[in-house]
């Protein structure tokens, strides 16, 4: 399983928000292109025909997923525009989360690491009284 894609220089991985550059033909000689702005969730297929898929949010609160073919002549560009810290191969359980969760997921900062000291208790001794 593949969890990163280089694109035109570019380097891609699963859980980065991406923008995908996509040519639309509307009529014999009219063209424009739509961007597609979503998480990239999953990276599928060999090397020549590597398909990657992004999810996004509607402005209704629905959950829209397209598959983009990497290699395919419509698209004009793959911008990253955040960087993830996630590292899982596929991503399907986005579909589930919240924004705050899902922004709590996929871009949380590294802690450094704190090493703290423990020092070694030793129990109480109890003593009894004598009557």
């Amino acid at each position: 399983m593949a969890n990163s894609l280089t694109y035109k220089g570019t380097e891609l991985q699963v859980g980065d928000t991406v923008a995908v550059d996509y040519r639309i033909k509307e009529s014999d000689n009219k063209e424009r292109i739509q961007q597609f702005k979503g998480i990239l969730i999953s990276i599928t297929g060999t090397l020549l025909s590597k398909m990657i898929t992004v999810r996004k949010m509607s402005k209704m609160g629905v959950g829209i997923e397209r598959i983009f073919p990497v290699e395919s002549p419509h698209i004009s560009a793959i911008k990253m525009e955040k960087k993830s810290t996630y590292s899982k191969a596929k991503l399907y359980f986005l579909e589930n989360l919240s924004d705050q969760n899902l922004r709590q997921k996929l871009y949380k900062q590294k802690k450094s690491v704190v090493k703290r000291n423990v020092l070694s208790k030793s129990k109480p001794t109890i003593t009894k009284k004598s009557k």
